[in-house]
């Protein structure tokens, strides 16, 4: 856990924006004290193709949030996405030296679950503990201290190219910043806008970025499955500047003031003012023409969902439904378009139980950095490491154990 009065920020790389959001350790919780904002132009479905733009993007947000919070921002926790990334679940099993878990037994069972034979190309982003067995019984959230002889983790791992890690902390470090660590979206949200009661009974939280929806699944408080669909609000926007032949800046403002996902809730009397191209004088078009262009696409993300839910094997335990955030989920009739198309529950995940400027990031749009800024409360300490290319790891492996080898023969 964080130390009282510490600063952590959370950096949320999105294909459509950079969000950085401030908050300080009180004995109440998180207070949030600063936050920053900037389009991004250097991702593309949530991995970094411009580093010179990413880094501009960056610089411009984490001065906004700097001078918010009246502070110098250092170090981060980064967000990664982007359809490179992939998880699967694995067991460890160790033998118990002392019949009493100690820490290190814990240790030795979720690096054994982490041994697993991965392309050279990627590298393990996660390894989320789901529970634990002592013998034969199961069903155990933390074993220290329990007595037993056998010692087994079931654990989530989650990998990601390396290079897709390397450039987000290579585009912070040219900001003059540190990455403590990197933390999957999807996961990062849920510290935000999920409850502890959701995650127990069984929920799918859904995160709809600009370039990639993230999808992660809970049942009995642990994380069982993650994934990341190829599509975004960006593409929403793409539609609607084809689709009404205007500049992609004007296709975001009109989507956001004007769209719905649902055409039965706009009425036909209902117009809009769209700019043209080239120059052209603007037009006045039915809103509904707009909600004819949105609903086929938000049916095809939902349905993308659906079956992604369901090739997981989770789908029927489920009980707390779907919580869906992240901006595009701001769209009327959303939430009804969801609960349609998957025949879930469905409501809208906002951040909450922050203190201080909370207001500011109690919206959808913040479920990332928000939720970077409590996993890093949490995990403060646990993993404070720059992600590092696998051959390095290696040397580093095999050096320590030949340094070890010696001193035992000598």
């Amino acid at each position: 856990m964080a130390r009282q009065g510490e600063i952590i920020v959370g950096l949320d790389i999105g294909t459509t924006k950079v969000a950085a959001v401030v908050g300080e350790t009180v004995d109440e919780g998180i207070d949030i004290i600063g936050i920053g904002s900037h389009p991004s132009a250097g991702l593309h479905k949530g991995v970094v193709v411009n580093i010179d733009a990413t880094c501009t993007s960056i610089t411009k947000a984490i001065e906004e949030a700097e001078q918010m919070a009246g502070c110098d921002i250092s170090t981060v926790f980064a967000g990664i996405a982007g359809g490179h990334i992939s998880s699967f679940n694995n067991n460890g099993i160790v033998a118990v030296k002392d019949r009493e878990i100690a820490n290190e037994d814990i240790a030795r069972v979720l690096d054994q679950a982490k041994a697993v034979a991965i392309p050279l190309d990627r590298e393990v982003i996660h390894a989320i503990p789901q529970g634990y067995v002592v013998d034969d019984q199961d069903g155990i959230r933390d074993p220290l201290g329990m007595c037993g002889v056998r010692l087994e983790a079931k654990v989530h791992i989650v990998t990601g190219a390396v290079t897709s890690a390397q450039n987000i902390v290579k585009c912070a470090q040219r900001c003059g910043l540190n990455v403590a660590d990197i933390v999957l979206e999807q996961i990062a949200s849920s510290e935000s806008v999920l409850h502890e009661d959701e995650k127990e009974l069984g929920v799918a939280l859904v995160d709809i970025g600009g370039g990639t929806t993230d999808l992660v699944i809970f049942v009995d408080g642990a994380v069982v499955h993650t994934s990341v669909i190829s599509v975004g609000g960006q593409h929403l926007t793409n539609d609607i500047a084809l689709g009404l032949r205007t500049p992609k800046a004007e296709a975001e403002r009109i989507k956001q003031r004007c769209g719905s996902a649902l055409i039965r809730l706009v009425s036909p009397d209902e117009v809009m003012e769209v700019p043209s191209v080239g120059g052209r004088p603007p037009t006045e078009q039915p809103r509904q023409v707009l909600a004819h262009i949105i609903e086929p696409r938000v049916e095809e993300i939902f349905s993308l969902i659906h079956r992604a839910i369901l090739d997981s094997g989770y789908a029927d335990l489920l009980a707390s439904g779907l919580v869906i955030t992240g901006g595009t989920t701001l769209l009327e009739g959303i939430t009804e378009a969801a609960e349609q198309i998957t025949g879930l529950p469905v409501r809208r995940g906002v951040p909450f139980g922050f203190g201080g400027m909370k207001d500011m990031v109690e919206s959808p749009i913040y479920a990332t950095g928000s939720g970077l800024v409590n996993y890093g409360a949490a995990f403060a300490g646990e993993r404070k490491s720059i992600f590092k290319v696998r051959e390095d790891r290696v040397f580093d492996k095999v050096f320590g154990r030949m340094t070890e080898w010696f001193k035992e023969v000598f």
